[in-house]
């Protein structure tokens, strides 16, 4: 490994207590990082209220589809904005590259809070919306990289682990945030106003937290590290060449990837936004509950971001991100189990008492994986189950003869499902309609609660088993950044690190509650789709385990690895 001789600071590893300058640079980077997330994450809670406002020319099912879709692009391209912006990163520099990206990303959520809807503009609205979904997704692929290569390359050698967990702790803290806005919103204008406009007001917001993050930033000087690069004249000329196109460096992503961000990309989603899924989805708590409920538990869980990147830089990043892999897979059955004991104990009884019994035609039943939301799933095996995962019931799959239309048993009654193929729009809805009227009135009568009973929710039981899931996200999460920065060197740290980092999180974590709703739907049992996380989770366990290198130790300023 080819090493440079670093500054005395870094050498010396003054770690006697964080400098005035150490504190600035921390709290600009993570409080940037925070107001981004927090506008990332107003688009996905607010998905149904922005279907009605933007996708109203359709249906509402279809509607609500889009809204998810427009979400999901924003992951989907994640990694793009990581090669666009870590490139810029490697060759101008840390501290210019993420001012670009929060103003790209703190000006589209503005305007998403200015934009006409579908009844003012047409089809118009819509298009713009999602273009701003592009745009926030392309600037947060290329802002996580730049605040922690920037604060890593900031911190003594000692304290790595420490300083970038404050990082760490920004994505959860703009989820709450977000939330927080959002509810005082909610309860200071009214339901039915902030359907209709209130919901702006969040998106509106964000200028000032905007304003202030650019004000922070412009005062910062350039990352020691990359600024001796620079004057050394060792500053990167192709950085993405250098990253995949060369085998030792390309071995490290690939290795970064499934050996450490899948896993914790997984358990970070798996803890807060699929947590929140399963409450509201599955278990039918109503959504104010759900929110304050998950948000108690970042609240209290958060600490620990700093708590394990600290222990990080005494024994190490690797044991902590692994054992955390390790006991969520171990531990996610049981915990989920325990959700719906403490949360919505009659649909547990349900489940036990009034067995349902799908009988189709298997070569009419598809894994209904839909990350697009433009397929549609139209034979009668797909409807009947697509209706029962969605009223989180859990069913026992019959083979029945080939051509058969599906049935659902349920106790000693038996209803047909049927086939949208072919069908009008009028007469699939009217269809659709019917039959879920239907089948809603037996699966009542068979003792399946529509909502959770707030009277019968255990509450402190369901915040403490959040915060254990909150607490696994802090182990896997906490100490990434760190070791993510100590795998590359200087040279190409920013696009290298950038990349695996936002494949893990935008793809794996962020198509989990998608695979996840598929996987149940093609079981029959609620708690099927944490298989997905379990597995990957524990692929990253022992690929992390086999090949990947501890990093605690790397010499910061090094340009080769």
């Amino acid at each position: 490994m080819k090493t440079t001789t670093a500054p005395v600071k870094a050498a010396n590893g003054i770690a006697k207590g964080m400098t005035r300058e150490e504190k600035k640079v921390i709290f600009a980077s993570s409080l940037g990082t925070v107001f981004e997330w927090y506008d990332f994450y107003l688009y996905g809670s607010l998905a149904a209220i922005i279907a009605k406002q933007f996708f109203s020319g359709t249906d509402t099912n279809t509607g609500f589809i889009f809204a998810l879709l427009a979400f999901a692009a924003g992951f989907i391209v994640r990694p793009f904005g990581a090669l666009i912006f870590g490139r810029l990163g490697d060759m101008i520099g840390r501290k210019y590259t993420f001012l670009i990206t929060i103003l790209i990303m703190g000006a589209s959520t503005f305007i998403v809070g200015l934009l006409p809807n579908y009844a003012t503009i047409g089809i118009t609205a819509p298009i713009i919306l999602i273009s701003l979904r592009i745009l926030q997704g392309l600037a947060l692929g290329g802002e996580y990289g730049g605040a922690a290569t920037y604060v890593a390359e900031h911190a003594p050698d000692d304290k790595r682990g420490a300083f970038t967990s404050w990082i760490q702790t920004t994505a959860t803290l703009g989820l709450f945030l977000s939330l927080l806005v959002i509810l005082g919103v909610r309860t200071t204008v009214g339901e039915e106003a902030f359907a209709a406009w209130g919901w702006r007001i969040p998106f509106l917001v964000s200028i000032v937290l905007l304003g202030v993050s650019v004000w922070i930033r412009l005062s910062m000087n350039e990352s020691p590290a990359f600024a001796k690069m620079k004057a050394e004249g060792k500053v990167s000329k192709a950085p993405l060449t250098e990253a995949f196109g060369q085998w030792k460096n390309l071995k490290l992503v690939i290795l970064a990837l499934v050996g450490l961000t899948a896993g914790q990309a997984v358990v970070w989603y798996t803890g807060q936004f699929y947590a929140l899924f399963f409450l509201t989805q599955t278990l039918k708590v109503d959504g104010a509950t759900a929110n304050i409920l998950i948000a108690l538990a970042l609240l209290i869980a958060t600490p620990f971001f700093v708590i394990f990147g600290a222990l990080s830089d005494k024994i190490g990043r690797k044991p902590i991100i692994m054992a955390g892999c390790l006991i969520a897979a171990l531990t996610y059955f049981p915990i989920f189990s325990g959700l719906t004991h403490y949360g919505n104990p009659a649909l547990e009884a349900a489940q036990k008492n009034s067995p349902v019994i799908v009988t189709a035609d298997p070569n009419t039943c598809q894994f209904q994986f839909n990350p697009t939301g433009t397929k549609k799933f139209t034979s009668s095996c797909d409807i009947a189950k697509a209706k029962l995962a969605s009223m989180s019931v859990n069913y026992e799959n019959v083979a029945g003869e080939s051509g058969s239309v599906a049935s659902i048993k349920i106790g000693d009654k038996i209803l047909t499902s049927y086939d949208a193929k072919g069908l009008s729009k009028e007469d699939a809805a009217a269809k659709d309609k019917a039959f879920s009227a239907e089948l809603a009135a037996d699966i009542k009568g068979a003792g399946y609660p529509s909502k959770a009973d707030p009277a019968q929710m255990n509450k402190p039981m369901v915040l403490l088993l959040l915060f254990i899931l909150v607490l696994y996200v802090t182990m896997v999460y906490g100490p990434i950044a760190a070791m993510l920065v100590e795998m590359f060197p200087t040279r190409i740290r920013y696009t290298s690190m950038s990349m695996p980092y936002h494949i893990g999180n935008g793809w794996f974590g962020g198509l989990l509650p998608t695979m996840a709703f598929a996987m149940v739907a093609l079981k029959g049992d609620i708690y099927y789709g944490l298989w997905y996380p379990i597995v990957i989770a524990l692929v990253t366990f022992v690929i992390g385990m086999l090949f990947v290198k501890e990093t605690k130790d790397n010499d910061i300023y090094a340009t080769e690895r």
